[in-house]
């Protein structure tokens, strides 16, 4: 049942490619995708249904989805340059963790924090935001919310609070 749902969230990205951006469409697929994210790993862990496959096909998901919704909003959304710089911070932190967890522990890591999932929702929730809340600050909650929750990420792989994969 838990890989079903992963598939919902495969074809829902697939079809969000060809949907007009910030339509009502758009957004309906867009939550379809995103609630099928949230319920597919509490359907597997309560039905018993984890698997190595389903980890790897939620994986592929997740990556299928995020990169669909980025290249749908991207070209759409004016981001400043200061906007730009913040994020690859972010993204140099993150990457700075992954390459020190794996320099640790010789696996990958991952650290599933109350942080990394309310940094999570609200990336989910930041493209809903987008036609009611300027950019520049529904952006800055994001990202302040973003680079603290990736110090912490950094702080739990070098304290060992992270789980290897």
């Amino acid at each position: 049942m838990a890989n079903f749902i992963t598939g919902i969230r495969i074809f829902g990205s697939i079809l969000m490619a060809f949907v007009p951006v910030f339509t009502v469409t758009f957004y309906g697929v867009y939550l379809i995708c995103g609630l099928s994210d949230m319920m597919d790993g509490a359907v597997a862990r309560k039905t018993n249904g984890n698997s190595r496959f389903g980890a790897r096909l939620d994986t592929a998901a997740d990556f299928l989805f995020a990169a669909v919704t980025l290249c749908k909003l991207l070209p759409r959304l004016p981001i400043p340059r200061w906007l730009w710089l913040w994020i690859a911070v972010i993204v140099v932190i993150k990457a700075v963790n992954l390459i020190l967890g794996f320099l640790q522990c010789k696996k990958l890591v991952s650290v599933h924090s109350v942080m990394n999932k309310v940094t999570g929702f609200l990336l989910f929730l930041f493209p809903l935001t987008l036609t009611i809340i300027e950019l520049k600050y529904s952006a800055v909650v994001v990202c302040f919310v973003a680079t603290f929750s990736a110090i912490q990420e950094g702080y739990y792989i070098e304290t060992g609070r992270a789980i290897v994969m």
